[in-house]
């Protein structure tokens, strides 16, 4: 049916053209045919040149024009609304340009054993550079069971070869090493002790393991949270968070959470997963002691003090019966709250003491007993302000290094 179509169409067509063909007036001689054609050939050649003469004497007519079409020209916005930034904005952008270069990039290969052998999967977080030969800070949980840990800057170089330097035992940190580099930027460290509920704040990250550096503002939620966060089988109790509602994301786990100063004040590390706007970040102030020995023996040691303990809350203040609102209150439903031979029993500390200043700054309103414990490296001497029996005193503690 299709190939009789075509041949009525060719036949059809045919028959046009023969009309037209036949239409059409009587064809002129050769000779006069060849005169017509070299008439119409002087008479283009006449208009080219004039034509060349009119575009050698108006550049504007050879700018538009000089491919043969029109150039349109790029439309414009007369007040364009993107160059009038307010403070905000512009202390934001300072901010960000100059805290971009000392966050990076994490990715793991993890291998795990499966009924059908053994698989690799990728794993991605974020981590903050703290020394311009190569030490990084992130989470724990960002390179557990890690088989290879890679950094990728935030100007696209890459390291494969980076090293887990160590862990904290009690909380949800661990340390990096790049090798051979000696020049990139370290971040600034601010004071979590002076944190406010409402402030500003900044949270960088590789947002779902894909965005690399996602800037994302909010401000202090709250602080003091103990949130009980899970990363796979593994669920570990974190007490002394700062709150906020910058958006944080799988990917965004060991990032910095950065004051309008761009210092980092604390360590973004949890989700509450059913809800919305809620994250929390370990405070600063309680990684700086590990940190100090980090960059002096390239080893990660935590202070010990050696107590179980309450923190003081209006709540547990009326519960124990206690004087105060605020402090650690050196107790253990279990057993003695104070290990025999720690510095805190070297240092005369009794069950039922409550410390209520760390160096003279006070626990709870400036962080927990934890927190401001973990300020200080193994070795250094302390001073705590102890409430006993309605009396207060001062004990001087040199601290050990924690042992499991």
């Amino acid at each position: 049916m299709n190939e009789n179509n075509n041949h009525t169409n060719e036949n059809e067509r045919s028959e046009k053209m023969n009309t037209t063909i036949d239409s059409q007036p009587p064809r002129s001689s050769h000779a006069d045919r060849g005169k017509r054609v070299l008439a119409v050939f002087l008479a283009l050649l006449i208009v080219a040149l004039i034509g060349g003469a009119v575009l050698e004497n108006n550049p504007s007519w050879k700018q538009l024009w000089g491919n043969g079409s029109a150039v349109t020209e790029r439309p414009t916005v007369g007040n364009d609304g993107n160059l009038n930034a307010t403070k905000t904005e512009t202390d934001i952008a300072s901010l960000v340009t100059k805290v971009s270069p000392s966050v990076v990039s994490i990715t793991t290969q993890v291998q795990a054993r499966t009924y059908f052998g053994v698989a690799e999967r990728e794993g991605a977080g974020t981590g903050i550079i703290v020394s311009s030969d190569g030490y990084v800070l992130t989470n724990k949980h960002v390179v557990d069971g890690a088989n290879t840990v890679g950094v990728v800057l935030a100007d696209g170089t890459r390291y494969t070869n980076v090293k887990v330097v160590g862990t904290d035992p009690l909380n949800d940190v661990a340390f990096l090493k790049i090798p051979d580099v000696n020049s990139l930027t370290p971040i600034e460290l601010g004071n979590s002790s002076s944190v406010r509920v409402g402030q500003q704040v900044i949270a960088i990250g590789n947002s779902l393991g894909q965005y690399q550096n996602t800037v994302t503002s909010g401000i202090i939620s709250g602080t003091g949270r103990p949130v009980s966060a899970q990363s796979g089988t593994t669920i570990e109790s974190l007490t002394d968070l700062l709150q906020t509602d910058a958006a944080i994301n799988p990917g965004n786990s060991g990032g910095p959470l950065l004051n309008m100063a761009g210092q980092v004040i604390g360590m973004n590390t949890a989700i509450a997963a059913d809800a919305q706007g809620i994250g929390f970040a370990i405070p600063v102030n309680g990684i700086k002691g590990m940190l100090k020995g980090v960059l002096a023996t390239g080893e990660v040691k935590r202070a010990f003090l050696g107590v179980n303990y309450v923190p003081v809350t209006p709540e547990s203040a009326k519960l124990y019966d206690l004087p105060v609102k605020s402090g650690a209150y050196v107790y253990s439903e279990q057993s003695t709250a104070v290990g025999k031979d720690t510095p805190a029993d070297k240092a005369g500390i009794k069950d039922k003491d409550i410390i209520t200043k760390v160096n003279g700054v006070e626990v709870g309103a400036s962080g927990a007993l934890a927190t401001l414990i973990g300020e200080y490296a193994p070795g250094d001497t302390i001073t705590l302000t102890v409430l006993r029996g309605g009396s207060e005193r001062t004990l001087t503690v040199t601290l050990s290094e924690y042992s499991s």
